[in-house]
């Protein structure tokens, strides 16, 4: 039992240390590409301040890394974590394959009466 658990450990640990190293090598690629600068908000970066901007691969697969950077979008860690979300949102929001929209996983909406209230009559 020992042994199958170090040998995931190992192996999770070999995994984990070899991502770290194929991200460090397209993230330095990048920086010597692009100017230090958000491609969303513009904001510049900087000394410390580096450790902020983030490489976004554009099609979303962290293993398509062209040498000229061409998948490759540097991104301030509030503008990546919103361009992953908003496509959570747009998945969330799009109509289900049978056609009808997707309904809300909110039940009970308390204060849907409300709308209703401040309605006047027509």
């Amino acid at each position: 039992m020992i042994d199958d658990a170090e040998k995931r450990d190992r192996i999770v640990a070999e995994m984990r240390k070899a991502e770290q190293l194929r991200q460090a090598g397209y993230r330095e690629q990048a920086l010597k590409l692009f100017p230090h600068v958000c491609g969303r908000c513009a904001r510049e970066f900087e000394g410390r301040k580096l450790r902020e901007l983030t490489v976004h691969h554009k099609d979303h697969n962290h293993d398509n890394n062209p040498p000229d950077g061409s998948n490759w979008e540097l991104l301030c860690l509030y503008c990546h974590d919103h361009e992953h979300t908003r496509g959570v949102q747009q998945d969330r929001s799009k109509e289900s394959p049978s056609g009808q929209k997707t309904r809300s996983t909110l039940v009970h909406s308390p204060f849907s009466v409300l709308g209703e209230r401040g309605k006047r009559p027509a």
